[in-house]
């Protein structure tokens, strides 16, 4: 465990009954424990702060190297045909919405009431569509 051999932990366990004394000594190692978790606890914590430290750097490092090789690369290799200016490109033939009203539609289609409609007014929806008219 702790490079402790099994003369030495018996030594160490008849002190601890006799200077703590039997009645106490299952407190006492209870707390020894809650000491013993925290500190792997701030251990663990300490550790995991240092590997996220030393994983920003090493992506830092990859990041400078592609960078690096990126900008051989694109040297090496320019682009042949550059891509024209947006001010040299004609405007689309875009045509205008027109301003007046909709297209037609005709008054024959049947209209039917939305699905979540009061009852009342698909009876309506049902009058109008035999009579001709809409609403």
């Amino acid at each position: 465990m702790f490079g402790i051999d099994s003369t030495e932990f018996l030594l160490i366990v008849i002190v601890a009954v006799i200077v703590i004394g039997p009645k106490d000594l299952p407190r006492a190692l209870y707390k020894v424990g809650q000491i013993f978790g925290k500190a792997q606890g701030m251990a663990r914590h300490f550790r995991t702060g240092l590997d996220a430290m030393v994983r920003e750097v090493e992506l830092e490092e990859l990041e400078k190297k592609w960078a690096a090789q990126n900008k051989r690369i694109m040297e090496e290799h320019p682009p042949e045909v550059a891509a024209p200016a947006m001010e040299a490109l004609p405007p689309p033939d875009v045509e205008a919405a027109p301003d007046g009203p909709p297209p037609f539609v005709a008054e024959s289609a049947p209209v039917a009431p939305p699905a979540d409609a009061p009852p009342y007014l698909a009876g309506e929806a049902a009058a109008d569509q035999k009579s001709g008219s809409a609403a």
